[in-house]
């Protein structure tokens, strides 16, 4: 279990800090949050030498109509800043796995097709993956704290997602 102290707190009136139990909470998520990616990444790193931000690129091109996004709408699906993206959809269009064209309906825009090697490359690294997402943390939790922990997470995305709009706020710098 996670101690926490927080003395310093008391000395700021003006800050709603959070209590001992949330505290624990927050860094208890933390935690876990780092631990299940990291086995993650190790899996895909190990297995098809692909970091888990490659294998979600190359997911969301996947499932896009006809394995093509905006290479902006790709970086904001990825949280991610279109400079680290373009590096990344560069480093994957030397291996063949995604092309670049241009946008048909506006010249400045650029699209990120997946290849029919990038969509193999996916297919290959998918099962291990799922298979990890399983053991790290789908089987270590019964299938009712598993649902819930999937409705608090969809809510986590509704209400964030419509502040970030009402904010005007774009999208982190990266993952």
């Amino acid at each position: 279990m996670i101690e926490v102290s927080t003395s310093f707190c008391e000395t700021d009136p003006v800050t709603r800090w959070l209590t001992p139990d949330e505290q624990r909470s927050w860094r208890n998520f933390l935690e876990a949050h780092r631990l299940v990616f990291a086995r993650l990444e190790r899996q895909l790193q190990a297995e098809h030498d692909l970091s888990h931000w490659d294998y979600e690129i190359l997911v969301r091109l996947s499932e896009a109509p006809e394995r093509r996004l905006r290479m902006s709408d790709l970086a904001d699906a990825t949280l991610s800043s279109r400079s680290r993206l373009s590096h990344a959809v560069g480093r994957m269009e030397r291996l063949g796995w995604i092309e670049r064209t241009g946008c048909p309906d506006d010249r400045r825009g650029t699209l990120a097709g997946l290849t029919d090697a990038g969509l193999a490359a996916l297919e290959a690294a998918a099962p291990g993956h799922v298979d990890e997402v399983r053991r790290s943390l789908v089987d270590r939790m019964s299938a009712q704290d598993f649902a819930t922990l999937g409705s608090i997470c969809e809510s986590l995305v509704r209400q964030l997602e419509a502040s970030e709009g009402a904010s005007g706020a774009g999208a982190p710098a990266g993952p």
